[in-house]
C-alpha cells in the first residue's frame, strides 16, 4: 500500500522553497530599486601565491578597481575589496554591476563552496570577469556554473597552461577589443578553453595560433591531451580572452574571461592592460570608448610599490 508524504517533511520542503524564492526575489527587487547611478565592481581574490611578481591577485585587483574609477570621471565607481570570500556575502554582492575574481583557481577557487549562493548573484543580471588562475575550476558544480555565468572555463585534461610568447594580430568589433593593436605578450596563457555548445554568445576578444613548443610536455591534467595536441597541430587559433553574453534566465548579464596575468609586468603594456580593463568594464556595463580605455603606463617602481601596499602574507 502507498503512502503519502508525512505532513512535517511536507512542510519542511514547501519551507525551504518559499524561503529560496523569496530570498531571490527580494534580491531581485532590491536590484531593481536601489539603483542609484553607481556602477559596483566587486574584486573577490586571495592575495598571492608564486612569489614576488607573480599572481599578484590583491595588488592587481586594486590597480583595476583604480584604474577603471580614472577612467569614468563622470560616473560613480564604487570598488569593493575582499580576500577570501566575503564574510557577509549578502552585503558585499548587493547591487553588484560584476565581480571579478583573481585568485588560485582549482581546487582553491574561492567559489567552490558557494556555487549555488552565487548564482543567485548571477541571476541578479550581474556580470562576472575571471582572470589568469581564476578561470579554473574543478569538473562539477562550478564548471556548469562557469559555463552559464562567462561561457567558458579552463578544464583540466582539455586545457593547457603553458608559458609562451602569444602574437595577436587581428580583432573583432566587440567592444570589449576597442582599441587593440597588435601586440606579443609572453605570458602564461591558457588555452583550449571548455567553452559553451557553438561557442553561443562567446565572443572571442584575444585569439593567437598556439606554437608547437607548448605541447613539448607529456600528457597530464593541466599539460597535454590528444584534443588539444590535434587542435596546435591544425593550427586552430586558441581563444585566450572572450566576451560572453548570457540568456534570459540570467538577464542577459555579461561575463569575461581573460587567461593571462601570470605577470605583474605585463600591465606595463598598453594593449594587454587595455585588454584587461575593458573587459571587466563591459563585464559591469559600462560604455567602452571607441578607443578603448587608455591609462597611463606604469612604471616599473609603481607596480612594484603596489605589491607592496598589497601582498600581504603569501596565500595560496
Amino acid at each position: 500500500m502507498l503512502h503519502s508524504p508525512r505532513p512535517t517533511l511536507r512542510l519542511i520542503s514547501l519551507t525551504a522553497a518559499l524561503f529560496t524564492f523569496t530570498f531571490f526575489t527580494t534580491r531581485q527587487a532590491e536590484a531593481d530599486m536601489n539603483d542609484d547611478g553607481k556602477t559596483v565592481i566587486c574584486f573577490v581574490s586571495h592575495q598571492t601565491s608564486h612569489g614576488f611578481g607573480k599572481h599578484e591577485y590583491s595588488a592587481g585587483s586594486h590597480l583595476i578597481g583604480e584604474w577603471l574609477t580614472e577612467s569614468y570621471p563622470d560616473k560613480t565607481i564604487e570598488t569593493r575589496y575582499a580576500v577570501e570570500w566575503p564574510a557577509d556575502p549578502g552585503s558585499f554582492f548587493n547591487n553588484a554591476d560584476t565581480v571579478v575574481f583573481f585568485c588560485t583557481g582549482g581546487p582553491s577557487h574561492l567559489v567552490n563552496q558557494h556555487v549555488r549562493e552565487f548564482d543567485e548573484v548571477m541571476r541578479t543580471g550581474a556580470g562576472i570577469a575571471c582572470l589568469h588562475y581564476a578561470v579554473e575550476v574543478p569538473i562539477g558544480p562550478s564548471g556548469k556554473g562557469m559555463l552559464a555565468w562567462m561561457g567558458g572555463y579552463f578544464e583540466t585534461n582539455w586545457s593547457v597552461n603553458p608559458h609562451w610568447v602569444a602574437s595577436f594580430e587581428s580583432f573583432s568589433d566587440h567592444p570589449a577589443a576597442n582599441g587593440i593593436h597588435p601586440f606579443e605578450m609572453d605570458d602564461e596563457w591558457y588555452f583550449h578553453m571548455r567553452f559553451v555548445g557553438d561557442m553561443k554568445g562567446v565572443s572571442p576578444i584575444l585569439s593567437a595560433v598556439a606554437p608547437e613548443q607548448t605541447m613539448k610536455r607529456k600528457d597530464g591534467d593541466h599539460s597535454g591531451n590528444p584534443a588539444v595536441r590535434k587542435a596546435v597541430a591544425a593550427g586552430e587559433p586558441q581563444h585566450v580572452a572572450w566576451a560572453y553574453e548570457r540568456g534570459e534566465d540570467y538577464r542577459h548579464g555579461r561575463g569575461y574571461g581573460f587567461t593571462g596575468l601570470h605577470y605583474h609586468w605585463n600591465w606595463e603594456d598598453d594593449n594587454f592592460r587595455k585588454t584587461v580593463l575593458n573587459g571587466v568594464a563591459w563585464s559591469a556595463g559600462l560604455e567602452i570608448p571607441e578607443a578603448g580605455i587608455e591609462t597611463s603606463r606604469p612604471t616599473r617602481e609603481f607596480l612594484e610599490k603596489n605589491i607592496m601596499n598589497y601582498a600581504g602574507a603569501q596565500k595560496k
